[in-house]
């Protein structure tokens, strides 16, 4: 089974970003900032936020579900706001979408807030709400099951250092990993943590046995070209003793998001 966890940037690298999950051959693909407006035309659209304007994929979920249709398509909102297209106003949601081979089999899964609630009438404030998505998938190939979870962490305009709320979260992220999780089967929990790699978060995830597999196996960049500030961690996989690793790569090339995918083949 392939597992693929990526930040994909409102779909800022459109193009790129639909090539590459189509031929990426991923049994279960996670992604964060996704944005689904139903109703709107296709194409691009501008957020405004503090006079920072950034273009967005208005239909992003709609669009990579077009591109993947033998999967079966998860979309989980945190927020309702506006982009623009011109000076019009296209209400949209934001937040997590998860993507599983129709072969396989969800047999369970739960969606919490990790922080804060849906926001409903605007993006919220900083920092603004995240969810996490966790599933049970069940392979006949294989003849069992493995738990799947992936989260989009808080960002605080104050920098990726540990607060109270990021601690909470990852409380928030274990306890929902437990309703669904049945302690028996392998573990993957991943995505953008918007933490550094000594973040308490990961002390708070070995409740679970878990085992984080980018800083274990020497990787110091989860970042792509894009992204021109210091700090190039924000994305983790965590594993747990019973996942048998076949690979595992923070993907280089092609360069889809301002983030890197993780990729991981599990037996």
């Amino acid at each position: 089974m392939r597992i693929i966890s990526l930040n994909a940037w409102g779909g800022r690298l459109h193009e790129v970003l639909i090539d590459y999950v189509r031929q990426a051959d991923a049994d279960v693909l996670s992604l964060q900032e996704v944005l689904r407006a139903p109703g709107a035309d296709g194409g691009w659209s501008i957020y405004r936020d503090a006079g920072l304007e950034l273009p967005q994929r208005a239909n992003l979920f709609a669009e990579i579900s077009a591109a993947l249709p033998g999967h079966d398509g998860f979309f989980c909102p945190t927020s309702r706001g506006e982009l623009f297209n011109g000076d019009s106003a296209i209400a949209a949601e934001f937040g997590l979408a998860t993507f599983v081979r129709k072969s396989h089999s969800v047999i369970t899964q739960g969606l919490d807030f990790v922080h804060g609630g849906f926001s409903a009438d605007g993006w919220g404030e900083h920092p603004r709400p995240r969810n996490a998505h966790c599933i049970r998938v069940f392979s006949h190939e294989q003849a069992s099951a493995v738990t799947i979870a992936h989260m989009h962490g808080l960002r605080d305009p104050a920098g990726k250092d540990d607060t109270a709320a990021r601690q909470e979260q990852a409380a928030a992220l274990v306890k929902l990993v437990e309703r669904i999780w049945p302690g028996n089967e392998g573990l993957v929990v991943c995505g953008d943590f918007n933490v550094l790699p000594d973040s308490a978060t990961f002390a708070i995830l070995t409740r679970l046995g878990l085992c984080e597999l980018v800083t274990g196996n020497g990787l110091v960049d989860t970042r792509t070209s894009y992204y021109l500030k210091p700090g190039r961690f924000a994305d983790y996989m965590l594993v747990t003793p019973g996942v048998s690793v076949a690979k595992f790569e923070v993907v280089e090339t092609p360069e889809v998001s301002d983030h890197r995918a993780l990729l991981l083949d599990i037996g």
